[in-house]
């Protein structure tokens, strides 16, 4: 990342006036998004986790043992709490009908092996059908299509946008779909399986060689060494298929994606494209003019597949998706998929898991994406903060690389691979976690993301089975503690949470709310971070500001990131800003955003703003021009 002593970036709706280090904004691209009039925030949930009451949590715990949560928990008064505290978008989680370990017979759902299913409730990211959902999530699994649909209706009717997730890179080792729509073939059911590679196969093949399940240890033996008649060290399958992350071993180790099988989006093992590349300059073109390139185009069969599972689920009334693994498939798929999405739905919210910053802009400009995970650089360097050895130096670096994209670079502090910050292995404490989230939330025009219970300080200290502490497991049965304090017996009203679980919950939401209601975080943005770590006394590297502006809303946000040391500094602004701002000489009132408790003054003296600030342990302010 560059080094830069002194940075004035300034957005107007994503355009960017910048020195000669930063980026150019493509024009063109940004045209093509969306009118923005206020921020999106994601509330990512894992579905069959969050209506379950049930406290068990017996390891390797069976349905019955631990319980499920089902589709109908989220009744109209658990989707208004969650629409009032801030949200946009429920992202849920785990939706697709994947492998599990529970007996679904009797409605005509085969049995799963569990040598090749990760937990015992499985990995929502083995989809064995595309065109159903997880039988776990329905009361009545005859009619689980219809409950989901129910709830898509009930959260429209909240106010708010459904997510689901497509794992386009991957699925099930035994997937089968029996409720495909008429005229819709099985992945692999035409598959010339006497090659290893053909462009219109969906999987790759190890012809004439069986599939061998691994070699496990204690840990990761099918459901934790429980006898079960079908955990027998064998899964039929000839020929074998490459698996999911790639490995092209008939035998594949434990530590691999064991449980999926990869997608053969027509790259030759060699690596070579059996399709159509997109023209020099395509980036700048937008989702129409990609549409009309492919429509005269032979496409390899399995790009076919996924759009037209994700238009089937659009007809259902999902408001869009999250990709998992998007850059392990070929971003002239993306150009081909989103395209057809945007062409039925032009405000589809597409979201992808993108961890290559060198890729970053192709999957945004030729892939279509909306936004992308910003985590090998945000979220990486915010945690180090947060754990006390990284400096809040090199933010702005950060923010000044992807100014040119930043609106495509969603923010987060949880998700369901991440650990949880309560952990001990990530902060130990959740309140440690604010600062961060203050930044997360207010530092671009990107949407920002949570993961329920992480506004309770769930701490994931469950020992599940498959998953393990740090991280809810997403793959067995579980309760999630803090979170359930929250649900309380389905009154979903908090009545159970202590009373640091509940401050913390009332900081999420006045965050939130301010988020996506102030017109100043659409707007401009200039760092002055950097500025005061040069002309500020006992403003150290463990604080960090920035200004965000429009022509109605000014405001000046300040952290705390040290957990046991109080700050008194006097917080300059620049003069370019002050001059920005149109501000004469004098005194202007300031008014805290988050709790209304705390009034300050900016004095501007000689075209130099300033305001005295003291900053407890991990406080915040955001402080509004009046």
């Amino acid at each position: 990342m560059k080094a830069v002593k002194y940075i004035i970036v300034v957005f107007l709706f994503i355009g960017l006036s910048c020195n000669n280090e930063e980026k150019v904004v493509d024009k063109t691209i940004e045209q093509e998004n969306r009118v923005m009039n206020r921020k999106e925030v994601v509330y990512q949930v894992f579905t069959r986790l969050f209506g379950n009451t049930n406290t068990n949590n017996k390891p390797w715990g069976t349905i019955e043992e631990n319980g499920v949560g089902k589709f109908n928990d989220f009744t109209d008064k658990a989707l208004n709490e969650i629409k009032d505290l801030g949200v946009t978008h429920i992202w849920y989680t785990g939706v697709p009908h994947h492998d599990v370990i529970t007996d679904y017979t009797k409605y005509g759902i085969s049995n799963d092996d569990p040598d090749v299913v990760k937990g015992r409730a499985g990995s929502p990211y083995a989809v064995k059908d595309y065109y159903n959902v997880n039988p776990d999530l329905a009361v009545n699994v005859e009619n689980r299509l219809g409950e989901f649909k129910a709830l898509i209706d009930r959260t429209h009717a909240a106010g708010l946008k459904v997510i689901m997730d497509i794992v386009p890179n991957h699925v099930a080792r035994n997937y089968k779909s029996i409720s495909r729509p008429k005229g819709i073939k099985d992945f692999g059911e035409n598959d010339n399986k006497t090659v290893v590679f053909d462009a219109n196969n969906n999987f790759y093949y190890n012809p004439n060689e069986m599939f061998k399940v691994p070699d496990w240890e204690h840990q990761y033996m099918p459901l934790g060494g429980e006898k079960n008649v079908l955990a027998d060290g064998e899964f039929l399958e000839f020929p074998a298929k490459w698996t999911g992350n790639g490995t092209s071993a008939s035998k594949p180790n434990m530590n691999d994606w064991y449980e999926t099988v990869k997608i053969n989006y027509g790259i030759s093992p060699e690596g070579e494209k059996d399709f159509d590349e997109l023209p020099d300059g395509f980036e700048n073109e937008d989702y129409k003019k990609h549409f009309e390139f492919w429509e005269d185009k032979m496409v390899p069969n399995s790009w076919m597949k996924f759009r037209d599972i994700a238009l089937y689920w659009l007809g259902f009334g999902v408001d869009g998706f999250r990709y998992d693994m998007a850059e392990m498939v070929p971003v002239e798929f993306w150009s081909y998929m989103n395209s057809s999405i945007k062409m039925k739905k032009p405000d589809a919210f597409l979201l992808a898991e993108v961890y290559t910053p060198s890729l970053y802009r192709d999957y945004i400009k030729k892939g279509k994406m909306d936004y992308l995970y910003d985590k090998v650089q945000f979220y990486d360097t915010l945690k180090h903060v947060v754990q006390g050895y990284g400096k809040t130096d090199n933010i702005p670096p950060i923010l000044s690389d992807l100014a040119d994209i930043e609106h495509h670079m969603l923010h987060f502090l949880e998700n369901h691979d991440e650990q949880r910050i309560a952990s001990p292995d990530f902060a130990g404490k959740a309140e440690k976690g604010k600062p961060a989230m203050v930044v997360s939330a207010t530092s671009t025009t990107a949407p920002v993301m949570i993961y329920f219970g992480q506004e309770v300080g769930e701490d994931a200290s469950e020992e599940p089975g498959f998953g393990a502490p740090t991280r809810t497991s997403i793959f067995d049965y579980i309760g999630v503690p803090a979170h359930q304090r929250w649900v309380n017996d389905k009154k979903f009203d908090g009545g159970q949470l202590t009373e640091s679980e509940k401050g913390l919950r009332d900081f999420y939401k006045r965050l939130l709310n301010f988020t996506i209601n102030s017109s100043a975080l659409m707007g401009d943005y200039a760092d002055i971070h950097q500025y005061n770590r040069e002309h500020t006394e006992n403003y150290t590297d463990k604080l960090f500001s920035f200004v965000r502006y429009s022509d109605s809303e000014k405001v000046i946000v300040v952290s705390n990131f040290d957990s046991e040391n109080r700050f008194d500094f006097h917080l300059k602004i620049p003069e370019n800003i002050i001059k920005s701002w149109q501000l004469s000489d004098g005194e202007y009132e300031l008014e805290d955003q988050l709790y209304h408790k705390v009034l300050l003054k900016l004095v501007v003296e000689n075209g130099l703003g300033n305001v005295n600030i003291n900053l407890m342990p991990l406080e915040s302010f955001i402080l509004k021009m009046k």
